[in-house]
Formats: C-alpha cells, sequence, structure tokens
C-alpha cells in the first residue's frame, strides 16, 4: 500500500448560523492514487477542497499534507497542492502564457519556459498563448485555469468539477493529461457530475453527504460489494404466478405476469452466472420467453443508492 499523502481527522467547519458544511471528515489519500470524491450539490466537496487548499479556515480538526501540519506549516505543504476550481478566477486582460508562468512565480519557482509549452500543448493552448483570456471561449478559459495549475509542477492535485460544462474535446484532453500525470506520481483528487468518468479513471472512490464521509473504498471492491444484476426476461405468454421451480430465484412478476424481473449477484459476476441458471430453469419448467435485458449496476447505480439511503435514514 503506497504511503499517505494527505491525512485529515476529524475536520469540520461550521458557518454562521450553525450550518455545517463539514461534519468530522476522516479521509487518507495515497500517493499516486487518483481519488474520486463524490456527492450531491451542497454535500461539501468544495468546502473540503477549500480547507485542504488554505481558501478556507476549518472549525476543527487537523490537517497534513507530505508530513507537513496544515495549520502552522501550511506554506510548505501549500507549494505542492495545485488547484483547478470551479469558478473561472483569473486576470481577463493577461496574454495566456503570462498568465500561466505568473502562476509558476507564485510559488517562487524560477521561470521555465519549456515546461510552460509543453502544458500549454498538452492543453491545446499553445496557438493561443498570446492572446488575453478574455478573448478565449468558455472551454479554453477553463483550460487556462487548469494550465495554471499545473505550472508550479504540484505533486498533489484537485479538480473540482473540472469538466462541468465543457466540451467533449475538453473533457477527452483532460482525462489523457489526468493519464499522463498519474503516469509521473502526481496524486490527483478529483469531484466530477459525470460519474463515469470516475468509473474509468479512479482508483478509490469516496460518497459525501452533508458534509460527512459516508464511505471510502477501492473502485472495484465497491462495485463487487454493492454492484447488482438486474435482468428483465420477458415471456412469450403471461404467467399468473412464478412456478414453484423458479422460486429459489430473486424474481418477480411484472407488467401483467408479462415480465420477469430478477435482481441478484454483488457484482463480481455472480449475477450473470444466476442469470443463466434462471433461464435454463425457465426452459426446465416449460416457460418460453422472447427477450432478455440484462444490466450491471454503474458506479452511479450505486452512488445513487447510497445517498438515497442516507436520505431515507
Amino acid at each position: 500500500m503506497s504511503e499517505p499523502i494527505l491525512e485529515i481527522s476529524g475536520l469540520s467547519k461550521v458557518y454562521a448560523g450553525g450550518v455545517k458544511a463539514l461534519d468530522g471528515v476522516d479521509l487518507t489519500i495515497r500517493k499516486g492514487e487518483i481519488f474520486a470524491l463524490l456527492g450531491p450539490n451542497g454535500a461539501g466537496k468544495t468546502t473540503l477542497i477549500g480547507a485542504v487548499c488554505g481558501l478556507i479556515r476549518p472549525t476543527g480538526g487537523t490537517m497534513h499534507a507530505f508530513g507537513y501540519d496544515m495549520e502552522s506549516e501550511w506554506r510548505l505543504a501549500r507549494a505542492r497542492i495545485g488547484l483547478v476550481p470551479q469558478e473561472l478566477s483569473t486576470d481577463m486582460f493577461e496574454p495566456v502564457k503570462y498568465a500561466v508562468a505568473y502562476s509558476r512565480g507564485l510559488f517562487g519557482l524560477s521561470p521555465n519556459p519549456v515546461r510552460i509549452e509543453e502544458i500549454l500543448r498538452s492543453l491545446s493552448l499553445w496557438d493561443k498563448r498570446n492572446d488575453k483570456i478574455m478573448m478565449l471561449s468558455g472551454g479554453m478559459k477553463r483550460r487556462v485555469l487548469i494550465a495554471k495549475a499545473l505550472a508550479h509542477e504540484p505533486d498533489l492535485l484537485f479538480l473540482d468539477e473540472p469538466t462541468a460544462g465543457v466540451d467533449v474535446e475538453l473533457r477527452k484532453d483532460m482525462w489523457r493529461l489526468i493519464g499522463q500525470m498519474r503516469e509521473r506520481g502526481t496524486t490527483i483528487i478529483l469531484t466530477t457530475h459525470y460519474i463515469e468518468e470516475a468509473e474509468e479513471m479512479a482508483d478509490r472512490v469516496g460518497v459525501i453527504r452533508g458534509g460527512k464521509i459516508l464511505m471510502v473504498d477501492e473502485k472495484d471492491a465497491l462495485m463487487a460489494r454493492l454492484g447488482r444484476t438486474e435482468a428483465l426476461i420477458e415471456l412469450s405468454a403471461p404467467l399468473p404466478a412464478i412456478p414453484k421451480e423458479l422460486s429459489a430465484f430473486n424474481i418477480s412478476l411484472e407488467a401483467e405476469g408479462t415480465v420477469l424481473r430478477y435482481l441478484g449477484g454483488d457484482g463480481s459476476g455472480e449475477g450473470k452466472a444466476q442469470v443463466a441458471a434462471l433461464t435454463k430453469a425457465l426452459t426446465h419448467a416449460g416457460v418460453d420467453y422472447v427477450g432478455i435485458d440484462v444490466h450491471e449496476s454503474s458506479l452511479e447505480d450505486i452512488f445513487v443508492q447510497l445517498v438515497g439511503e442516507e436520505e431515507a435514514a
């Protein structure tokens, strides 16, 4: 197991009026991983990122990054952290290359035109390097934010909804760049509304709601533990009731007896095996069917299930 690069313990943030944005958050991030933090709007994702990046002062708890106490040694820790925020916040009158170079200088690093060019080319910004930011499209402005965050070559990078509302081309560039950064050993924490992207990219997933972490797990382990297989079997003729030969399966009759619904498995492939066994049992019971639709839980299905359970509680 990789060494921890960020350790958060009992982190809380209470705003005026008693609103708890963070409620005793415990979280450990491993060096070199891609960690996806998922949660509905207002769950505390941006507040958590702001606390780590020094934009928000926590009410309580402790944070350590790279072994530094982020209260007493925050400058040393922050110098190794990059942030791509949701909102565009930069000088609109600056040319692109100067804005990115300036961000590098803010962290005390010497100019490095070769590295700046590499970053701009990787984000398809090189041809726009002399353009003022105000002249760029929304997607290009988002690319500038990413370039600025990468300028000081951070070891830990936060991406707060990096592809929200941007074009497909930028999204593809972003994920290609994340893959390259991971190969270089950069640790990445991202929040996203595109849960399929987290499913594709993340090593581990955390779910936050109401300022509390509901769970953290390896993505594959999470999908194996909470995933399900659902199958809809369209029958050639309605059934008045489920035959006793099928009583061992977790099935129900729907659509006036014309559809059998199966739900089971654990995301490890067991469900597909049970569906195969169910179809054989149907044949032995003399029940004809004309179609089967099988669906495996996605990370989004599991996320909705987790958040829904918390709301119900």
